[in-house]
């Protein structure tokens, strides 16, 4: 029983690590999760305004990928002209973004909210991106942002 609990563990071990090999390469076309179109999609800078108008956006959005986490696609970011970039995550962890999609252009579909992110969460996102323990110990206000949560994500080019 003993030898049965460890050869389970170590399958899934093995398939976490192994998880982000799965996950097809950004190309332009390709799809992740709900398959969507770039129709209707307003650019990030946009939606800012829309949030301003309503608590909630509820669409498509496109920008520019700026980061991706490192450990298996969890997140990602795109890029807003404050320099402060959009964190995007996936509805039910159903799909993960490949390494290679940093720097495309993407369409998003989702929710789109501003919401408080606690400082455990931030320093969380930063392990997951890669960042030095400095960079992470750094981490100690909560940040009020905006956050998308997706349905898909369509690489545009």
């Amino acid at each position: 029983m003993k030898t049965f609990i460890l050869l389970i563990a170590a399958l899934l071990i093995s398939g976490i690590t192994f998880a982000q090999g799965a996950i097809t390469p950004a190309a332009p076309g390709v799809t992740y999760g709900k398959t969507i179109t770039a129709d209707n999609a307003i650019n990030v800078s946009q939606l800012s305004t829309a949030l301003n108008a309503d608590s909630v956006y509820q669409g498509r959005v496109s920008g520019k990928v700026v980061e991706v986490c490192t450990k298996k696609g969890c997140f990602m970011k795109i890029a807003r002209e404050n320099g402060s970039p959009v964190m995007i995550s996936f509805t039910d962890y159903a799909y993960f973004m490949p390494q290679n999609i940093v720097g495309k252009n993407v369409v998003v579909e989702g929710k789109a909210k501003v919401n408080e992110t606690s400082v455990a969460k931030l320093q969380h996102y930063a392990a997951d991106a890669g960042k030095s323990k400095e960079e992470i110990a750094r981490i100690n206000q909560p940040k009020k942002d905006i956050e998308i949560m997706a349905d898909g994500v369509l690489v545009v080019n």
